[in-house]
């Protein structure tokens, strides 16, 4: 009889241990399944909101209770194709022919973050860059880029490219409380995604990494020249 209650509580500081282990495993198994068929979801109907944007409404609301993003959902048809091609341009010149991740500019950014000691850029495509917006924080990590990258594949792997350039192109943000091209093409220009110019759709491109700052500083020597660059690279960016 001693020896079965010694044998039983063995088993049970065992099965402790186990799920211990097992335990954060299936969090985070269960966390890329909840991914996964929000994913799935997002195929056939629209996101009514992202991550970052419902992190930005906090902010806002702590100055001002009231306050609300300024975004409106408008078909792929409805963009500016200037503005597609800004866009890829800018962001993303391989996303047509990429899985969702460019290995060589990780890379690059990767040996950049090394140099400085500190993560200073991504490297991430539009693929990534919307995995972030609908699911991630804006903090900075290699455990962040990690999620990113899984999310990502995800994305690539149920997902059509025009769908993710869709989504991307309503949900990105644009200024302080500002989302999507058709918020951004009214708050900076007064018109419809759907009827930017090609100046207009390549100074939205540029203002992408940093659109807080742009926001105020929207005139700005490197704004300009960048601007002129983005509009020169446009004829050849592929649309999906």
């Amino acid at each position: 009889m001693t020896r079965t209650r010694k044998g039983g509580k063995a088993g049970t500081g065992r099965g402790w241990i186990k799920w211990l282990f097992l335990g954060p495993l299936l969090v985070v198994l269960l966390v890329q399944l909840y991914f996964f068929l929000q994913i799935c979801w997002w195929t056939r109907f629209n996101p009514s909101s992202t991550s970052f944007m419902r992190e930005q409404l906090s902010a806002l609301r702590e100055t001002n209770p009231d306050a609300a993003i300024k975004q409106q959902w408008v078909p792929y048809s409805r963009i500016s194709n200037h503005l597609k091609r800004a866009v890829i341009a800018s962001e993303d010149a391989n996303f047509s022919g990429h899985d969702g991740v460019d290995w060589e500019a990780l890379q690059k950014a990767y040996e950049k973050n090394n140099k400085k000691h500190k993560v200073v850029g991504g490297g991430s495509t539009i693929t990534q860059q919307l995995a972030k917006n609908l699911f991630l924080s804006g903090s900075r990590s290699y455990l962040r880029k990690g999620q990113e990258l899984v999310i990502a594949y995800m994305l690539e792997t149920v997902m059509e490219k025009q769908r993710i350039l869709e989504i991307y192109l309503n949900v990105v943000e644009y200024g302080r409380g500002v989302f999507g091209a058709e918020a951004a093409s009214r708050h900076y220009f007064r018109v419809a995604a759907a009827n930017l110019t090609v100046g207009q759709a390549a100074k939205l491109a540029v203002m992408l990494p940093n659109p807080r700052f742009y926001d105020r500083h929207r005139d700005t020597n490197y704004l300009a020249r960048r601007t002129n660059l983005i509009m020169n690279r446009m004829n050849s960016a592929e649309l999906p």
